[in-house]
């Protein structure tokens, strides 16, 4: 089974357009709204039911676009006013509690703006790396009883977050393709699925048209426009993933998964 997750809803329109084309169109089967971004309202307003998770959001990362807290939480900001561009930057400076109250407020209001959330993920990983900061993260998950992404096992954590996962009945896919950017996600997952092992393998793409804005907002705008290339209108992409035998999955299935057991 593949879950194939597409990145940063609410980032930018040229995403959202994206997105939303892979998830109704092409071979994405789940999205992670980011909901501080300043496309969340947009993305809200173009729902229609889609598989779209959270993924909660302490960072902004471009030099040129920012944005920050849907709470209050001094502690979340740096120097420019909005979320610290980096995860080292976050981890040093954030209080705890701070981070907590944001982000179960922007799981809330993901639910006010009218999202099923299929399940929770951490942008840039941010929840994922440091237990104080894993456990808002697990502690969420089983308030609204929603599966979470989690980095690939071969990544050492310190900490054994996929076993807490586990004894608390949240579900966790298997395996995890992330491509750092600036490259594009094609490679390293044409080679996964080749040789698609079993269980569930998820599978990160961070789809976006090829705008103004996009190219105004990050120097990485081409793997992100490749991106959406392959999981929207690459035929051969879409034959290799049909010859694999992959069952392709969004969150809900597990979430009922997880509901149900």
């Amino acid at each position: 089974m593949v879950i194939i997750a597409c990145d940063g809803l609410g980032s930018s329109n040229a995403a959202n357009l994206a997105i939303f084309e892979s998830l109704r169109k092409g071979l994405g089967t789940t999205a992670g709204l980011q909901v501080p971004s300043p496309w969340a309202r947009g993305a809200a307003a173009e729902y229609h039911g889609e598989d779209v998770g959270v993924a909660l959001t302490l960072n902004s990362e471009h030099e040129r676009y920012r944005w920050g807290p849907i709470t209050y939480g001094p502690s979340l900001l740096d120097g420019n006013g909005g979320f610290p561009r980096t995860v080292e930057d976050l981890w040093d400076h954030a209080d705890v509690e701070e981070a907590r109250r944001e982000c179960r407020a922007q799981i809330e209001r993901a639910v006010l703006w009218g999202f099923d959330v299929s399940h929770l993920d951490a942008h840039l990983g941010v929840l994922a790396g440091r237990p104080e900061f894993f456990d808002i993260y697990l502690e969420l998950a089983v308030d609204f009883d929603l599966p979470i992404s989690l980095p690939d096992p071969s990544v050492d954590l310190g900490f054994p977050a996929r076993s807490l996962a586990q004894d608390e009945g949240i579900l966790v896919p298997d395996r995890v393709v992330v491509v750092p950017l600036p490259a594009e996600a094609r490679r390293p997952i044409e080679d996964m699925v080749r040789d698609l092992p079993a269980g569930l393998t998820e599978l990160h793409v961070r789809p976006a048209v090829d705008t103004p804005e996009l190219r105004g907002i990050t120097d990485h705008w081409s793997a992100r426009v490749g991106d959406a290339h392959l999981v929207s209108h690459d035929l051969a992409f879409r034959s290799s993933i049909h010859r694999s035998g992959a069952e392709l999955i969004g969150y809900r299935e597990l979430r009922s998964a997880q509901r149900n057991r």
